[in-house]
């Protein structure tokens, strides 16, 4: 019968190597198929469990709305009603007033870049139209600014407090696709604001988590990488990455080096309710999963043992009573300090030994 020479569990080391692709494994073990007597019994034991594993990376992040974009002033002019932050505006509400007069939110993916008036043909004739139509105008939709056009115009114009002129103005409105969030006003009450100065910063709707990773996680940063978040409430939701974004500055992360990592926009599985009721100003935990296991044979990191002889690899010490035998095993991932063993002599429930700790 022989003796096993020695029992070096793995350390710290070994679970960093494994769960970067590599293992270290610093233990010397007997050779498999070999028995023990009682003091050959290593110091502890643990079971091998049927689980599931899963690396994993946790980060701070914040929750934020997609498609940051800033609204620029078309005219010149004085702010006489600033956009309200955190409001959201969808088609026909205001988002902020100028020289006591509207500007207006419009949904299409045609800017405002001239005047219509009666005469004018083109798309954004058709997106204005279309628009005036769903607002619930009676008017048939097409590129042509005609009469009836003008007509229904005045109407609108007439409901906002304009001067019924007939004709849309570049100041007038602002085109996006849609429902918007406003994120912050650029310009406060009694501002001057001329043509291309910011007044307002406006989002999409859809809420989503910005977190910054270090360069070294490029592989977390892939479109579609599933994601829990943990909200300021302690509600979980899913997620998955939809891409990288550029840093905001000292928002995207703390210190000088905030830039050098990787700001990463995750949407929320559920959409605008996922988000529903958060305080946007709170920090959020984010679990970026990188790979899981499911339903693996895994014993803690400690129990594998470096197997001495011509062959190698990898085995456990099998302990049954007073006496012990080892097993050469398979190993494959590991994550938080488990790690998934297989083989022919490896099965749910078994005891195994493991380092003293």
């Amino acid at each position: 019968m022989k003796r096993r020479t020695a029992f070096f569990a793995l350390g710290t080391a070994a679970v960093a190597a494994a769960v970067t692709g590599g293992f270290l494994f610093l233990g010397d073990g007997g050779d498999p198929g070999a028995s023990g007597r009682s003091g050959d019994l290593p110091p502890a034991t643990a079971t091998v469990v049927r689980t599931d594993l899963v690396q994993s990376k946790t980060v701070d992040g914040r929750l934020d709305f997609a498609q940051r974009r800033a609204v620029k002033s078309a005219v010149e002019g004085t702010v006489t009603v600033a956009a309200s932050e955190g409001k959201t505006v969808t088609r026909g509400q205001a988002l902020y007033e100028l020289n006591d007069k509207p500007v207006t939110l419009l949904y299409g993916p045609v800017p405002m870049f001239r005047e219509m008036k009666v005469g004018d043909r083109g798309s954004d004739v058709l997106q204005l139209e279309r628009n005036l139509r769903d607002l619930g105008y009676g008017l048939y939709a097409d590129t042509r600014y005609d009469k009836d056009t003008e007509a229904v115009v005045k109407q609108w114009q007439k409901s906002l407090n304009r001067d019924g002129t007939g004709r849309v103005g570049r100041g007038d409105v602002v085109f996006q696709p849609g429902p918007v969030k406003v994120v912050s006003a650029d310009a406060a009450l009694a501002d001057q604001v001329g043509p291309d100065e910011p007044v307002l910063t406006i989002a999409s709707t859809k809420p989503v988590v910005r977190a910054q990773l270090d360069q070294t996680d490029g592989p977390l940063t892939s479109r579609g990488t599933k994601v829990e978040v943990t909200l300021a409430s302690g509600k979980t939701v899913a997620g998955r990455v939809d891409g990288t974004v550029r840093p905001e500055g000292p928002a995207a992360g703390d210190g000088a080096g905030a830039t050098e990592g990787i700001t990463v926009e995750v949407v929320l599985d559920g959409g605008v309710s996922a988000a529903s009721g958060e305080d946007a100003k709170a920090s959020v935990s984010v679990k970026f999963v990188s790979e899981a296991h499911k339903g693996v044979l895994a014993v803690p990191v400690e129990a594998v043992v470096a197997l001495r002889g011509e062959n190698g690899g990898y085995g456990l010490q099998v302990v049954r009573g007073a006496t012990s035998k080892m097993v050469r095993v398979e190993t494959g991932m590991t994550a938080d300090g488990q790690i998934e063993v297989s083989g022919p002599d490896v099965r749910e429930g078994l005891k195994v030994g493991v380092a003293k700790s």
